[in-house]
């Protein structure tokens, strides 16, 4: 068994692997529009070869700036109906994690699902046996997010009116950051912290949400009541998928008065304004009053993202 990056020779067999999405995230449109922004590389796919015959595949997600892609978007068999793709899928994942920097961020593999998908048993099998691998890897924890979105024909929430919303610098940021991170129901917040530290985190998503394509700085906004005191703050967001509501956050001592519908309702005036058509966005299945925010808000659920990861050291 050899294992080995892509090559352009390898394209034809990679499109055929991709033509059987099952649980993938990759479609064959995704492929040829990720290739060519860079989110997908040849040196981020990696296939095992048997006997000069591609065997399975799998295919990475990165930034276009990265050095490293940080989750996996799917994996391919193309072996014998009647073997076990689990093994190799297993060292195609090691080998992955064994490319990236000691001490970078702890890789991910994400699914996206229908809501219904535990009634559907092809997806049940195809997502068990990927878990297997990702598990036989090290990837062990396990988080559902429900994902939401909005379109303008579901009306838009009502605005604000306890609530002002200013413009800040970064420095004003990472401290509210910091200040939301404590108590948090965000499984990967928690990961992160534990992994880099409170304040580290929190610069790490002030540097990852102004790296978001199609995304403004000016968007940003802090929220203040009407004694000027500090409540939160809400970041419309995109990704190369489109609108994101992106990042908002309640202050620990202001929580349990839904505040977050407040916020939740200015990133989506604010992405209406901008001529979204779709506002997407997840949340962890434990994290039951930002889903109901959502519930209020105007969003309705349409799928689950699953997420394998590492555990929390």
């Amino acid at each position: 068994m050899t294992i080995r990056t892509t090559v352009e020779a390898d394209l034809d067999t990679i499109l055929a692997l991709i033509e059987n999405q099952s649980v993938n995230t990759v479609t064959l449109d995704r492929y040829r529009e990720y290739v060519a922004a860079g989110y997908y590389r040849h040196d981020w796919t990696w296939v095992v070869e048997e006997n000069g015959a591609i065997q399975a595949l799998a295919i990475w997600w990165g930034g276009p700036d990265d050095e490293y892609p940080f989750s996996i978007d799917g994996l391919y068999y193309a072996g014998d109906g009647d073997g076990d793709p689990v093994p190799v899928w297993t060292e195609l994942i090691k080998h992955g994690i064994a490319s990236r920097p000691s001490g970078a961020e702890p890789p991910e593999y994400h699914f996206f699902l229908d809501s219904d998908w535990e009634d559907q048993p092809d997806v049940v099998t195809a997502l068990e046996q990927r878990s297997q691998a990702g598990a036989a890897a090290g990837l062990t924890e396990i988080t559902d997010r429900l994902r939401y979105e909005w379109k303008p024909e579901y009306g838009l929430p009502e605005r604000s009116t306890r609530l002002r919303f200013a413009e800040a610098d970064d420095e004003a940021f990472v401290a509210v950051f910091m200040q939301v991170s404590q108590g948090s129901l965000d499984a990967a917040t928690a990961r992160e912290i534990a992994r880099v530290g409170v304040e580290a985190s929190a610069r790490e998503e002030l540097e990852l949400y102004k790296s978001m394509p199609n995304s403004d700085r000016s968007w940003w906004r802090l929220a203040y009541d009407g004694e000027g005191k500090l409540i939160g703050f809400a970041i419309p967001s995109s990704n190369a998928a489109g609108p994101t509501v992106g990042y908002l956050g309640v202050l620990p001592e202001h929580r349990g008065h839904r505040f977050s519908d407040d916020l939740l309702a200015e990133i989506t005036h604010l992405q209406s304004e901008l001529g979204a058509t779709q506002v997407r966005a997840d949340t962890d299945f434990g994290n039951v009053p930002m889903a109901n925010s959502f519930e209020r808000q105007k969003y309705r659920k349409f799928a689950v993202r699953r997420v394998l990861s590492f555990p929390e050291s």
